[in-house]
């Protein structure tokens, strides 16, 4: 034994199910969390403050296009890479 005492319970359910939405939402690719953050924010400033629905829905697949797209050329890029 190294002199550490275990961890509580309740500390460690709540650091493991924080891991697991850490893992679930972010995982290997955090631009897309953030451009998906990015995304639903536009959009809900675009329909809620300024009051444009038709822009906001033309924006919403666009955006999570351009974000799609941007990723996988990324990946492409680094995948062409010599190691």
């Amino acid at each position: 034994m190294t002199g550490e005492r275990p961890r509580p319970l309740l500390w460690r359910l709540v650091r493991g199910f924080a891991m697991f939405w850490w893992d679930f939402l972010i995982g290997d690719t955090p631009e897309l969390f953030i451009a998906a953050l990015v995304t639903i924010g536009v959009v809900a400033a675009l329909s809620h403050l300024w009051h444009l629905n038709g822009v906001a829905v033309i924006a919403l697949p666009a955006l999570a296009t351009a974000a799609l797209g941007l990723s996988v050329r990324r990946a492409l890029r680094s995948e062409r890479r010599p190691k």
